[in-house]
């Protein structure tokens, strides 16, 4: 199978070295940065392109795999395509890419960074389609990839890719922070990685309702108000603080 990836960002990267492992011929990289198509052109035995009108339409897939923002404006610029044409997108409606004959959803939801490996197999695929047709090759190519497969609708996939946001990039986002106050005070984060990985580990066993600790769940004042005065003089920390301490009491 002949694929094009317009993109070059960190999916685009992971699913392009997924997809040639599993057999398939990568054809083409656009970007419109043309140093950023050859960097990944390089490593899957592409060529590289930075002009839309560029692309082969006739390619068996072509994943557009580009910032949300500019789905649209793809699919607008690409014409006469009788590829199968996905987007890899949790938070895009599947709609954007009805201007073509065969379409569909391959939205891995997995965070990705180009210089850290991921093993495609343990990655949950979710995927949808424009018609019957679409949706059993879409199915097949994912097959390739990961054995775990779900059909999702266009509102399930965006559910997924918000709880997603909560459970990912604002948990980082409070690592940071955590960091920030350490590093502030002489201390250094790897204090904290035994403690992260043994909270990942208790969600994998049970629900994170289950396993919470710490002073909000016990309704511990003293400790809250303490932890409050050591963040004075930061009052957007003591906001964040104030108001996951409160969504904490809620849901107990």
């Amino acid at each position: 199978m002949k694929v094009t990836f317009i993109g070059s960002g960190n999916v685009a990267t992971h699913m392009a070295l997924a997809l040639k492992t599993a057999g398939a011929h990568i054809d083409q990289i656009w970007s419109r940065n043309i140093e950023h198509a050859a960097a990944l052109a390089t490593l899957v035995g592409a060529r590289p392109v930075s002009a839309l009108s560029e692309v082969d339409t006739n390619a068996g897939l072509l994943v557009i795999a580009v910032k949300d923002d500019a789905i649209a404006e793809v699919c607008k610029a690409l014409k006469g395509v009788r590829a199968l044409v996905v987007h890899t997108s949790g938070a895009t409606d599947l709609h954007v890419l009805s201007s073509f004959e065969n379409y569909g959803v391959l939205y891995p939801l997995q965070t990705f960074s180009k210089s850290r490996p991921i093993d495609f197999v343990k990655v949950p695929l979710f995927i949808e389609a424009g018609n019957g047709e679409a949706l059993n090759k879409l199915k097949s190519i994912a097959s390739k990839l990961s054995p775990l497969i779900y059909e999702a609708t266009s509102d399930q996939r965006k559910i997924l890719h918000l709880s997603a946001v909560f459970a990912c990039n604002f948990v980082n986002h409070l690592y940071a922070l955590g960091n920030q106050l350490l590093e502030d005070n002489g201390l250094d984060f790897e204090m904290l990685r035994p403690l992260i990985l043994e909270t990942a580990e208790k969600v994998r066993h049970d629900l994170p309702l289950n396993v919470q600790t710490g002073p909000a769940v016990r309704d511990d004042q003293q400790t809250i108000l303490k932890h409050m005065e050591l963040l004075e003089g930061k009052p957007h920390l003591q906001e964040i603080y104030q108001a996951l301490s409160k969504s904490i009491k809620k849901t107990r």
